[in-house]
This record gives structure tokens, sequence and C-alpha cells, in this order.
């Protein structure tokens, strides 16, 4: 493994116990079990961690970057190919009718495929996704989105968003960049889960809109949609977009902030999952404030779930 790329997988390691403090104090204390639920009666929306969410409405299930296996740093950097915990699928995702892919690094795609198998649903996102299900003999159930398209997909109404990842080595370049390319399963190990093209996603359902961008950077002249309800803003690797936080908010003006990609992800579910390392939560809310004191900021726990009533 190349040094840049060791950089990404050290730069997901917790910080200081300062730090981690203070994140879980801001974590705790802007928690949306402290706000009004305000969703459609009938609707959930589940954090599963990093990206991952599951949407619930009228008996369709919908998944956004849902990765549960969540090997760890040891087992990331070992030779060899990375593999899904069918356990932890099993026991954390009852159920998908579709899933949807913002890129195809390990940390938003390790757990697409096995998910698919299990319930041949369909997944949609970049040819490199659909080049990763092909390796798994799943290629009918990938469809490569067209930007700006809309999916209907049960009561849900997709829009798929070209974007950008964030430069987190140094601000200079994107981890794992590239398409994914791996010719078989055997070489399948971390860096093989190059990034692809990126995607931010626009999510309509009963009469409310999510906003979900996966990586903390954007292309402004592709965003097109305004007055967005919840925006899910993944936060690792902000600093290295110039202005990002005030870009998006005044892009999509919307009424809540739920800030994702924050936690650890070498850490288990099952357990104390921590901060990612030089992410700081903590200063988020700020920086939201510092643009505009109009939209509201909630959290999620890994695994929580909002319900509508």
């Amino acid at each position: 493994m190349r040094p840049v790329e060791l950089r990404r997988l050290l730069d997901a390691l917790p910080t200081s116990a300062a730090r981690q403090r203070s994140d879980r104090e801001t974590a705790a204390r802007l928690n949306w079990r402290h706000a009004k639920p305000d969703l459609p009666p009938g609707l959930e929306l589940q954090w599963l961690g990093t990206a991952g969410f599951r949407f619930t409405y009228q008996d369709y299930t919908l998944l956004i970057d849902p990765y549960v296996s969540r090997p760890d740093l040891a087992t990331a950097l070992r030779p060899g190919p990375l593999r899904s915990s069918r356990e932890r699928i099993s026991r954390l995702i009852p159920a998908a009718d579709a899933v949807l892919v913002g890129h195809t690094h390990f940390d938003h795609a390790l757990d697409v495929p096995p998910i698919a198998a299990r319930f041949g649903c369909s997944a949609y996102g970049s040819r490199s996704l659909a080049h990763l299900l092909g390796l798994y003999g799943l290629a009918s159930q990938a469809v490569e989105v067209g930007a700006h398209h809309t999916y209907e997909l049960g009561p849900f109404a997709v829009t798929f968003v070209p974007s950008r990842h964030s430069k987190l080595l140094l601000g200079r370049a994107v981890p794992f960049d590239g398409e994914l390319t791996c010719a078989h399963l055997d070489g399948l190990g971390a860096r093989a889960y190059r990034c692809g093209q990126v995607y931010a996603m626009h999510i309509a359902v009963a009469g409310v809109s999510f906003y979900h961008q996966g990586s903390a950077d954007l292309v402004e002249s592709e965003v097109r949609h305004r007055d967005v309800d919840f925006f899910l803003a993944g936060i690792a690797g902000r600093r290295f977009t110039p202005g990002y936080v005030g870009r998006m908010l005044r892009l999509l003006s919307p009424r809540v902030v739920v800030p994702q990609h924050h936690d650890n992800f070498f850490h288990s579910l099952d357990g104390d999952v921590g901060y990612s390392f030089n992410v700081n939560l903590a200063r988020f809310p700020e920086e939201v404030a510092a643009v505009t004191e109009d939209v509201e900021v909630r959290t999620l726990e890994p695994l929580q779930t909002v319900r509508g009533s």
C-alpha cells in the first residue's frame, strides 16, 4: 500500500481524548430526539453510520451507502480481499428494495453486492459500481445512472447529482481516485475500491425532500435543487474544500442539516463507535451558524431511527 493510501486509512483513526469528549457532547446536545420528528407520518430514517442511511415508507426500503461490516484498521491494511460480514448484514439490514451508492470507496460500497444478492434488489450508481456488481455475478442488478435523471423507486423519487470527492490527501488529491477496474474478487482489497464517479442524491418522498452528500466537495453548477428540507451532510474532509459549508447551505437553503460521515468507521457498530480523526463534529454547528442562523443542526447516533407520526 502506497504512503498516501495508508494516510487515507490512518485519517479515520480516533483523535485526542479531548476532541472525542467535545464531539460526544455536541452529538448528545443536538441529537434529533430533542427536536420534533417533523417527518411525514409513516416515514422512517435511520443512520447506519458513515454515509449510510435507511429510508422506509409504505413498506418500501431504500438504502444509501450501506456499510455495516466495518472491518477494523488492521484488517483493512492487510493484503488480500476485504470481505463483508454476512452476519452483520443479516442482523442490521432487515430489508432492501433498492440501494443507492454515491461512490465506490470501500466504506460506501463494500456491503452493496451482498445486500443486493440477499434481497434481489437493484443498486444504482456509477460505472464503477456496475463493474463491482459484475464481479459478483450481479450485473443484471446494477443500474448505471444518468446525471439529473429522476428514478421512481416505490414512493421515492431519486435524482443523482454529479459531484466531487473531497481532496483528503493534504488538500491535493482524492484518495483511491479513478475507476474501479479490479478484474477478480481476490484482488478486491481496500485500495482496489477506487472512487469512481461521485454523486450526491436528491430524494423526494411524502412531500419532503432530502439531499445526501457523501463527501465534502461539490460541483456548484450541477446543484439544481433548492429549499431542501433535510441536508444529510458528509462532513469528513470539509476543511480541504474552500467554503464548503457556506456554499452548500446557500445553494440548498435547507431547513435542517444532519451531519454524517464523522464516526470512526473502523469501529464496529456493536460498541462505542467514536469519532474520526480530524473531522471535528463540535466545530460544525459553529460553521453553520456563521453562514445562517435559520438552519437547525441535528445529529443522530449510529443505528438511531427517527419516525414521523
